[in-house]
């Protein structure tokens, strides 16, 4: 939007009502290296690892900078990728996703990270550390934040990489240990490690407070309230809470309390979540949230608990399985892909963090995520995958395994219609690397260009991490920013993308990492598009909707107001938040 728009901002949005319809004719194009090595060395680079980058306007001086981690964390220009400051904190290595929030609501954002030794740090939009916590001395692998009580600030939520049902702590935004935490402690459930970042959470029962939902490294999943006290499921399980009913893969069993492993499939596959995480969405937009869960579906009756497939599951609230007028996932997808290795001394795991979008434009989400079988998964709510769905990033010919990261989800042509966008790394000492791909909503390959080589001594490369979508610089378009294996942090410009609707656009949905796309419409209720300012995208999405009535929730975001007309109310709204960034 040019500046001399703004003496006749009204005049400006009559012309962009006529001249920028959401629909017009667009084309994905060909993303271009921007930068690449930022945060390295003069001669390599520190690991990178499944840690997604987040990107903010920090100084609020109108540039934007990227903050990423590997062991250090690093605060780049957007611009140029070019180093503005490197942070050693305690603790090690960052597995999960960087956070970056306001905690305690004074208007300043935070920058989170958990570390490989049991560190918890929290600094200020400089990079200072506030505080710093050691919950333990396994590595923390889940980070995320919410607003848990509604109060304003937000609690920090991490899970460890631990030995034991304790797995799970709450901190206040001041580093307060909450009251009722860490959890589990007592003997209402089952619990293990977190070898990833499992935890969703946020309100799933519409009562204005956030659950904390957490699988771990064994058959069940524990859900918390607020105080961590556990959610109870329903009575077909018998007095039970979540975290004491096992996840099989017949529900038999499930209803039962317990299988034999006595080798018949339906007593013997159930699904371990040391790897699988969860997240959050209405899947059927009937206003009340799901929970959706990847996990490892193993047979209990041989000795190495030998490795099938991986699972994809969604629940009520009450723990049910989820059931509607037309979607039945009582019996779940089965026999996704078997692992082509479980082997990280070959290669890194792939982590099948699930990602939640409406690919199709229909008005309904898919679930989409990665596999040990060298694909990228998209589920459709009828169980099925459509179009070229699964896509396999593994070529057997080629004698290198692939694995795929977390998709991310935009619509970069506003079209209609979404396309995904991931990275892949390869085996270990295969001097190769992985790439960025880009696929249109059926599963067709767009683009693929290779990510750039490892950097100093590393024989191999690619991206563990979620990329994450946001415009890093002074133009309008969108950038892909990736943090690699073994070159740095690296960025992509997406050009002809100004009009682009983010809709998973970083690792686990939003910088809250929470495993719920979120934007916050109460600091930036104009930010329609999802991507963390009132730019170009929410024009052309309100420009299309313009003079729509009896219209709500996902079918109408350009309702700024919510009154369910898309009128002139709503573009003094837009008028008034033009130009507003940091909404994420």
């Amino acid at each position: 939007m040019h500046h001399q728009c703004f003496p006749r901002l009204f005049a400006c949005f009559s012309f962009l009502l006529l001249a920028m319809p959401g629909n017009l004719p667009a084309q994905v194009e060909a993303p271009v290296l921007k930068w690449q090595h930022g945060g390295c060395y003069s001669s390599w680079c520190e690991t990178g690892w499944y840690s997604s980058p987040a990107v903010t306007d920090l100084d609020n001086d109108g540039e934007m900078e990227v903050v990423a981690a590997t062991y250090s964390v690093f605060i780049l220009n957007g611009e140029d990728g070019e180093l503005i400051k490197s942070i050693d904190p305690p603790g090690g290595r960052v597995w999960p996703d960087v956070v970056l929030a306001d905690l305690d609501a004074d208007g300043d954002l935070e920058i989170v990270t958990a570390h490989g030794s049991g560190y918890l740090n929290v600094y200020d939009h400089t990079g200072t550390i506030l505080w710093s916590k050691n919950p333990v001395t396994s590595e923390l692998r889940g980070l995320s934040v919410s607003d848990l009580d509604n109060d304003s600030t937000l609690e920090i939520i991490v899970t460890g990489a631990v030995y034991s049902k304790t797995n799970t702590w709450v901190y206040e935004h001041d580093g307060t240990l909450r009251t009722g935490w860490p959890q589990l402690s007592n003997d209402l459930g089952y619990a293990y490690g977190t070898f990833n970042d499992t935890a969703a959470v946020g309100d799933i029962d519409n009562d204005g407070e956030s659950e904390v939902i957490v699988p771990s490294d064994v058959h069940y999943i524990c859900a918390y309230y607020p105080d961590g006290s556990p959610i109870w499921a329903d009575a077909i399980y018998g007095d039970r809470a979540w975290g004491k009913v096992g996840v099989w893969e017949s529900l038999i069993p499930e209803l039962r309390g317990w299988g034999s492993c006595d080798g018949d499939r339906v007593e013997s596959y159930r699904a371990n979540f040391a790897h699988g995480a969860g997240a959050i969405a209405d899947m059927n937009r009937d206003g009340q949230p799901e929970i959706i869960v990847t996990g490892n579906v193993y047979d209990c009756s041989t000795a190495s608990y030998e490795s099938r497939y991986t699972g994809l599951y969604i629940f009520d609230a009450d723990r049910s399985r989820f059931k509607g007028a037309t979607f039945n996932w009582e019996e779940a997808p089965v026999d996704t892909g078997a692992p082509l290795v479980e082997d990280y001394s070959m290669i890194e795991s792939a982590i099948p963090n699930p990602a939640v979008a409406d690919l199709d434009g229909d008005g309904l989400p898919e679930t989409l995520f990665s596999s040990y079988d060298g694909r990228l998964h998209a589920f459709w709510l009828d169980k099925t995958e459509h179009g070229n769905w699964p896509y396999s990033v593994y070529n057997a010919p080629e004698g290198v395994f692939r694995f795929a990261s977390e998709p991310v989800i935009a619509d970069l042509d506003n079209n209609g219609t979404a396309e995904v966008i991931f990275t892949s790394w390869v085996q270990k000492g295969s001097s190769l690397t992985g790439k960025l791909h880009i696929l249109d909503y059926q599963g067709n390959p767009l683009y693929e260009p290779n990510l750039p080589g490892p950097f100093g001594s590393a024989d191999w490369n690619g991206s563990l991490a979620a990329p994450t979508i946001a415009n890093i610089d002074s133009d309008d378009d969108f950038e892909i920013v990736v943090n690699t294996a073994h070159s740095g942090v690296v960025a992509f410009d997406l050009p002809g993308s100004s009009l682009a609707r983010i809709l998973w656009g970083t690792g686990r949905g939003s910088y809250h990492r929470n495993g719920v796309p979120y934007h916050d419409l109460s600091r930036c209720p104009a930010d329609i598009s999802g991507d963390g300012q009132v730019a170009s995208a929410d024009l052309a999405i309100f420009a299309a909707a313009f003079g729509k009535a009896k219209c709500s929730g996902a079918d109408c975001p350009a309702d700024i107001d919510t009154d369910t007309d898309v009128d002139a109310v709503d573009l003094s709204h837009m008028a008034a938040g033009l130009g507003q960034r940091n909404c994420l």
